[in-house]
């Protein structure tokens, strides 16, 4: 006769699913607790690159506002209006290449078009394309790039992959974007800012929400080009003490507020980003944290009456902007994503000393 296993009681069943349910939701904790954490050592790695990083005076790099001098920030100001009304075949025959590491709709599009309209060529690779930091060294595409084309605009995931591309390369390289900054945007929204109510000195801009990318290019504006900023973040998001440390001695104008109704006090310009940026870890303490942080039409109405309000877009209407606000008259974003393509290609004629 075949030997009869008792069968398991029904509630010892139910206790042994409960503790492996248990010891899954313990699992995924402690693994989204290293993500984050993972993540939080990235961009301060990204953060202590920037502080430390020198710029090369013998080619001109636009890597962020910081390196340059506020005189090189106007030539390219002005050169963005003069190009929005009458565009020039200033690159004639140049050869840009752009890398993108982080998928794009506005850098992307406004890069190429922009090249085209200047007289030159683009050659455009995707990371899944490449082999940079993988099979190839960072050092080593930068060198095989420089004996192709004539410029490189690099969108990363990190700073320091920026700064070593820029580092080992013969020819010019553009920030379009990474964990730490942001400068091409902050350009174009300088001269949004400036079409709109005139020169940004002396202007108080307004911050609300995370403290990202974009903001540090924003503080790294506000040294070089003379406007109060007033930034409302959480506590537990605001942009590394060195860095804003950095920005004060340097002469940014910054005031750090919790409240965003302080923050918006008779502003020129309301300023906010996207709650949740690519790769972001944890994002619903991410929501929870900035959920008193949505720039509404209440808020907008603690700011000056003529004030207008800037996204970089995309925008998540309901979550940091609401869609009043957002398609509202006060929003100038279109415009905002407009100068991208204008201030751009100001900047890749900068950097080839053609304007």
């Amino acid at each position: 006769m075949p030997e009869i296993k008792p069968k398991k009681s029904i509630l010892k069943v139910a206790v042994e699913k409960n503790t492996a349910r248990k010891r899954q939701k313990l699992k995924e904790k402690a693994n989204k607790n290293r993500e984050v954490r993972s993540a939080e050592r990235a961009i301060e790695k990204s953060t202590l690159s920037a502080l430390s990083y020198k710029a090369n005076k013998n080619k001109r790099d636009f890597i962020d506002i910081e390196h340059l001098e506020a005189a090189d920030l106007r030539e390219i100001l002005s050169l963005a209006k003069d190009l929005k009304k009458k565009n020039r075949k200033l690159l004639d025959g140049k050869q840009l290449a752009q890398i993108y590491e982080k998928p794009s709709t506005r850098t992307r599009v406004s890069f190429e078009v922009g090249m085209s309209q200047l007289g030159g060529n683009v050659v455009t690779l995707l990371s899944s394309d490449m082999q940079l930091g993988r099979g190839e060294t960072v050092a080593d595409t930068a060198k095989v790039l420089s004996r192709y084309v004539d410029l490189i605009m690099l969108r990363a995931h990190s700073h320091g992959t920026l700064l070593e591309l820029a580092e080992h390369s013969a020819v010019p390289v553009i920030n379009g974007l990474t964990d730490f900054s942001h400068p091409c945007q902050i350009m174009a929204d300088i001269l949004t800012y400036e079409e709109k109510k005139g020169n940004i000195k002396g202007a108080k801009i307004a911050w609300v929400g995370d403290g990202n990318n974009v903001l540090n290019s924003w503080i790294h504006a506000s040294a070089k080009l003379g406007f109060e900023l007033n930034i409302a973040c959480p506590l537990e998001l605001l942009p590394s003490q060195k860095f804003v440390d950095r920005a004060i001695e340097n002469g940014a104008n910054i005031t750090i507020e919790d409240s965003p109704a302080k923050a918006v006090k008779k502003a020129d310009c309301v300023v906010t980003d996207t709650w949740l940026s690519m790769g972001d870890k944890d994002p619903e303490t991410r929501r929870n944290l900035l959920v008193n942080y949505q720039v509404n039409s209440a808020l907008m109405e603690k700011a000056k009456k003529d004030a207008i309000f800037m996204h970089c877009l995309p925008a998540h209407r309901g979550e940091e902007v609401s869609a009043t606000v957002l398609d509202g008259t006060q929003s100038v974003v279109w415009d905002e994503a407009e100068n991208r393509l204008h201030v751009q290609k100001a900047i890749m004629a900068w950097c080839l000393n053609a304007n």
